[in-house]
């Protein structure tokens, strides 16, 4: 199938496609003569594997070093160890985000517990003092 078939069939834009061909996920693609692409069927299978793998984090280079040439020859203990270890690396990211939620949080329950005699940039000052005086504590225990 042509390119302008591929990206219809896809969701993808023909630039994105180039783009997956060009750093070497995407292989296979035949030439013709007048200097149109060609992409065999699985193509198709290809970029859905992609696209499902950036939607997981998968960076470009670790999808690069998991997909195999062939998709017939998938690495079984290869590809479970690459997903098992994205699921510990989401858990970290899951934690850190839940921290970072709550600081948050805290900070706008901070700001918004404003004293009446005060501005909002003396506000601004007071809750920030606390915060660095907060992280200070922290990083010295």
């Amino acid at each position: 199938m042509k390119i302008g078939e591929l990206a219809a069939r896809s969701g993808l834009s023909q630039s994105r496609i180039r783009f997956y061909e060009k750093i070497g996920l995407l292989k296979a693609v035949d030439r013709r003569s007048n200097g149109y692409r060609v992409y065999p069927k699985d193509a198709l299978v290809v970029l859905e594997v992609i696209a499902t793998a950036q939607g997981a984090g998968f960076s470009l280079d670790e999808i690069r070093t998991l997909m195999p040439s062939d998709l017939e020859k998938w690495d079984h203990g290869a590809l479970m160890d690459t997903l098992r270890t994205k699921v510990v690396e989401i858990g970290r990211l899951q934690e850190r985000l839940t921290r970072t939620k709550a600081r948050l949080e805290g900070l706008i329950e901070e700001i918004e517990a404003r004293p009446d005699d005060i501005d909002c940039a003396a506000n601004a000052r007071r809750v920030l003092s606390r915060l660095f005086d907060d992280e200070d504590i922290a990083a010295a225990g």
